[in-house]
């Protein structure tokens, strides 16, 4: 395999072959995807390794003590050759890495092969393809984080213990001196913890990236607008905590915090700094000065990085791994974005290029990553996986026996939630030709609750006796996001046509899994939940808006807001994301718009919160983008869509009103506005009912189904990867 090494005395970079470690008891073997260059430490180490010996001296004091004790214990000679040797030999660099597993070592139960996992530890999460990881230095990576953005997982805990040892409060106001890659992360660790930040570097341009970042305001050491800023963020007062995140031999730093920082506030030291404290102004305000180890709790013990032994929780709350996998998790939901730190991403091979044009200054970076062989990706940007259209069955049949015109068509719902009960029952409950057969809930109460509101006729918690009914025609599917594909599943292989509101499925392989049900039993009789291309004033709007020859541009605005405090749409880890449960209502109406599924998807996501873009690439060149968004005003409408082609304009108001402009200045506005916004429900579920009772074709084509389903999901593989996902049809 090879590895990235440096030799000390000539200061020689190198990528050498070198053994693949052995898989030793207690740890991993891991192979890297993607490992981060600290610009701050490992530069410093490569500068001086350039240094002659007398600036090396000079650099390393402490070194120096040694080697006079060893003198005076070995004599000369001894030390002489001692120093020597060590000083040429190949040191390694590196100690911030993901990968995935290739061998699990006895002892280790908690990764598997194939997982991915953060890896930390200047001895075990090295610049080279194969690492052996002790426990304790590696945690398993969140499902959705891409590899590169949790190679960052050691640098963020070392930020992180730093923000720890500050003992930030909400409201407090702090100053971060020192912006680069450490102090990037540590104004984001302190923004999310609710304190205003005040950055300080000489860099503008690292100031304007905090600043997109969360920090309140930034600039030079030397500018009055920190002063400024950090008096009117405090009242005068001075900040309630510094981190000290710089390097060099400056005492400025130290001489800063101690004139911003109110009496009896807190300093902390994350970077290797000068620290002449002035003894006066630390005195006089009763500063006080602590120091932040490295990951945390565990650094530097033997027994916990080499021989897994752990500190009880009890005890120790945040050790390495426990910060590691704290930082994995905050980078994962969104509350610290790394993306914007990554100024270059270099193949593994130009290594050492790389260095040299970092430490040339020819390479300006806050962080830059080695890419392994392994990853494809191209121009510094990961390339997501393609996410596969499963082929649809043929062995199902497009329609079903047509019912006696008179029998009714015998539903049963399987969940009887808010939606169930304000959006679809209704409508059910009053329309002809249709008997609510029985509610299954898991609940006893909620089923009874149910029957009693809409008239079913049975209610129970039975879900196997409901689908081993011959007499029920039909199963409407309205639970929690995570058993849709499962419960849709069952219901299609019992012979039942479905009717599963928004998502199908939160994985391809829930995807799959419905259509392997699909050919397994023949019946294709399947409806997903997306309304809105049933709704009149859409409808009407297209037609008017007629037929198109050329590509089309589509933009959808989803003011969607924040969710309350407790819903059940948060848990992200069992219920997917917020737009995997609601996006396909819009990717299905962008769809049916341009009349065709879509090939690529791009998402991005702003950083703090879920608001994101996404572009669909469609085959005639048409472009749909959707702004989900949660941080607009509540007095904004919800949904507004324009679409444009061929010198015409359709715009939609949240479903209230509609207009369309012609190349010759004419238009079509809705001419009256209805008594509430319809989203097409009502049709949508005439429609459904219809094809039950007919034995026609299901309202909507599965193919359709399944491509906007695909399109979804493609959507969190972009997040992930960073890249345009191609839709790739399964032939």
């Amino acid at each position: 395999m090879k590895q990235v090494v440096q030799n000390y005395k000539s200061g020689e970079l190198a990528v050498l072959d070198v053994p693949v470690p052995g898989c030793k008891p207690g740890g991993v073997l891991v192979r890297s995807a993607y490992s981060l260059i600290s610009t701050g430490t490992e530069l410093m180490k490569v500068s001086e390794a350039g240094m002659s010996m007398l600036g090396k001296a000079r650099s390393r004091p402490d070194q120096v003590a040694k080697v006079v004790q060893s003198v005076a214990t070995n004599g000369v000679p001894a030390t002489y050759r001692k120093v020597m040797g060590k000083l040429d030999s190949y040191t390694p660099l590196g100690y911030s890495l993901c990968g995935v597993v290739e061998q699990v070592g006895s002892g280790i139960d908690d990764v598997k092969v194939g997982d991915l996992v953060a890896c930390a530890g200047n001895e075990h999460a090295l610049h080279a393809e194969l690492n052996w990881v002790p426990k304790n230095l590696y945690a398993p990576v969140p499902d959705g984080l891409a590899p590169r953005h949790a190679a960052f997982g050691t640098v963020g805990s070392i930020a992180m213990q730093g923000v720890r040892r500050g003992e930030p409060q909400l409201g407090e106001v702090a100053l971060v001196i020192g912006l680069g890659l450490i102090g990037q992360l540590v104004v984001q660790l302190l923004a999310a913890s609710g304190v205003r930040v005040v950055g300080v570097d000489p860099d503008p341009v690292r100031c304007e990236l905090a600043e997109r970042l969360g920090a309140a305001a930034c600039g030079d050491p030397a500018s009055a607008a920190v002063e400024a800023a950090v008096a009117e963020l405090t009242g005068g007062h001075g900040v309630d905590q510094v981190y000290l995140a710089a390097g060099g031999g400056s005492n400025q730093p130290v001489e800063l915090a101690a004139r911003l920082c109110r009496d009896r506030g807190r300093v902390v030291d994350i970077g290797k700094c000068r620290l002449d404290l002035p003894w006066n102004a630390y005195y006089e305000k009763e500063l006080d000065v602590r120091f932040s180890r490295s990951y945390g709790p565990g650094r530097y013990d033997p027994e916990y990085e080499l021989e897994g032994r752990d500190y009880p929780i009890g005890y120790v709350r945040w050790t390495e791994r426990r910060n590691l996998a704290c930082f994995l998790d905050l980078v994962a939901r969104g509350s610290v974005d790394v993306e914007p730190l990554v100024s270059h991403i270099a193949d593994f091979d130009d290594a050492v290029e790389t260095y040299q044009r970092l430490k040339d200054g020819d390479l300006k970076a806050v962080a830059v990553l080695f890419r392994y062989p392994e990853q494809k990706e191209e121009a510094g940007e990961a390339e997501a996986p393609a996410v596969t259209v499963p082929a649809v069955p043929r062995s199902g049949r497009a329609s079903a026996p047509a019912r006696a015109a008179k029998a009714p068509v015998r539903l049963a719902f399987v969940g009887a939630g808010n939606y169930a009960t304000s959006m679809l029952l209704p409508h059910l409950a009053q329309r002809e030709g249709v008997a609510l057969s029985t509610v299954v809930t898991t609940t006893a109460l909620s089923a009874a609750n149910a029957q009693r509101k809409f008239g079913f006729a049975e209610a129970t918690t039975d879900l196997d006796a409901v689908l081993g009914d011959k007499s029920i025609d039909a199963v409407f599917v309205v639970t929690r996001h995570s058993s849709h594909a499962e419960l849709t599943r069952r219901a299609l292989l019992a012979g039942k046509a479905v009717f599963v509101e928004k998502p199908l499925a939160l994985t391809e392989d829930e995807l799959a899994g419905v259509l392997a049900a699909v050919e397994e039993s023949g019946n294709d009789r399947l409806q997903v939940g997306f309304n809105r291309r049933f709704a009149p004033l859409l409808q009407e709007a297209a037609k008017r808006f007629g037929t198109r020859t050329g590509p089309a541009s589509l933009r959808y605005l989803v003011n969607a807001g924040r969710l309350q405090h407790g819903s059940w749409y948060l848990q992200q880890g069992t219920e997917g994301s917020r737009f995997a449960g609601e996006g396909g209502h819009f990717i299905d109406t962008a769809s049916w718009l341009l009349q065709a599924d879509p090939v690529s998807v791009y998402a991005v996501a702003a950083a703090g919160n879920e608001d994101l873009q996404v572009v669909l690439r469609y085959p005639d060149g048409s472009t749909a983008t959707i702004s989900y968004v949660t941080t607009g005003s509540p007095g904004f409408p919800k949904e507004t869509l324009d679409l444009v082609a061929d010198g015409k304009v359709l715009r939609l108001d949240d479903f209230v009103r509609a207009a369309v402009y012609d190349s010759s200045r004419k238009r079509w506005v809705s001419s009256r506005l209805p008594k509430a916004r319809d989203k097409g429900q009502n049709a949508e579920l005439a429609a459904f009912v219809k094809a039950v009772r007919t034995g026609g074709p299901m309202p909507v084509p599965l193919e359709s189904l399944v491509a906007t389903t695909a399109a979804t999901l493609a959507v969190q593989a972009g997040l992930a990867g960073g890249a345009s996902v191609t839709l790739a049809r399964a032939r």
